[in-house]
């Protein structure tokens, strides 16, 4: 998933990444139109190839995001859309074919930072605590090539100084074995320097030393987007396709979705007690009650299976809070 205000060149950034062009059909807005403009929610779906593996990715694009006048609660199309695709998950993993579930979850979402002014702005603070419990998010400061380098270095400071002093939770970058190779420790401790990832998009090839590369050409030079000396794209990349893509997505199952299933698991569990309790029911009366109209074909009709309920709501939570102290301690 991209998020954050327009002009920030996500839509650039995605298609250098992944070498396509995903919007080639895209109308652009005008600005009386991104006024009263809402959120929309649109996914492109990719066959992409990383070293002999193809994969399909899905980007999920979120325009009209900051556009609008009044930004209040902006985020919650977004936060209603990962919810979804957790609760869809739920359904298909408490059906009866359980053999080939499509995953459709939110493994990542890229956080674009604006790179004018000095600092997280309300809505980029309002944004990614209503939805760091809900999805690991990895903060993206655009449009590097308007700053020198002491100022990228300053912002980064800045950013990840303001982060801490809201709490908010980005991914955290699981820590490498004592007894793992020292140049992949070296590679893991770069890339969680360059948080927030400072990154350039560019689709154009220009001419450099007599190399063809991928940058823009201005009146005083060329800024190469895989230049490491540039900016982050390549180390954004690499954490994205080759380094941490199972990561995230094990982050995702383990913590992010356990946590919307034990809730799940825990309000209907709340509510079956809640009614017992108002009644005084008997076994014979608790089949009265009506299940939550997301939990389709799952039977709860009898005492024992509120009781396996109850059980796997306790372990879960366990093993949540296990989780989470690992993560703090990483």
């Amino acid at each position: 998933m991209v998020a954050g205000e327009s002009e920030l060149s996500k839509s650039t950034l995605i298609n250098s990444l992944f070498l396509t062009d995903m919007y080639r059909d895209r109308r652009l807005l005008n600005a009386e139109e991104r006024i009263t403009q809402t959120v929309e929610i649109i996914k492109h779906t990719m066959d992409i190839e990383e070293k002999g593996v193809k994969l399909k990715l899905t980007v999920v694009d979120t325009p009209g995001f900051g556009d609008a006048v009044n930004n209040t609660e902006c985020w919650k199309p977004v936060a209603d859309y990962i919810d979804q695709q957790f609760e869809q998950y739920f359904r298909d993993e408490s059906g009866l074919n359980r053999k080939n579930i499509q995953d459709n979850r939110v493994h990542c979402c890229l956080y674009f930072i604006s790179p004018f002014g000095h600092g997280l702005r309300p809505l980029d603070v309002e944004f990614m605590r209503a939805l760091h419990h809900r999805v690991n998010i990895v903060p993206i400061l655009a449009k590097a090539d308007t700053l020198t380098p002491n100022e990228v270095e300053h912002k980064k400071r800045k950013i990840r100084e303001e982060i801490e002093h809201f709490g908010i939770q980005i991914y955290q970058f699981p820590a490498c074995d004592s007894d793992e190779d020292e140049e992949l420790k070296l590679q893991d401790q770069t890339l969680k320097d360059s948080i927030p990832f400072a990154v350039i998009g560019s689709n154009t090839v220009v001419e450099a030393k007599g190399r063809r590369v991928r940058g823009r050409l201005y009146p005083w030079g060329i800024v190469e987007v895989e230049n490491p000396g540039h900016c982050d794209f390549v180390k954004l990349r690499t954490m994205l396709v080759r380094t941490h893509m199972q990561d995230l997505k094990d982050v995702t199952r383990e913590i992010h979705y356990e946590n919307y299933r034990a809730q799940c698991i825990q309000s209907m569990t709340r509510m079956v007690v809640k009614e017992r309790t108002r009644n005084k029911l008997t076994r014979d009366n608790v089949t009265d009650f009506t299940i939550p109209a997301f939990l389709p074909g799952i039977d709860i009709e009898t005492e024992k299976l509120l009781r396996e309920k109850d059980e796997e709501l306790r372990r879960m939570q366990e093993m949540l809070y296990k989780l989470q102290k690992q993560k703090k301690n990483c």
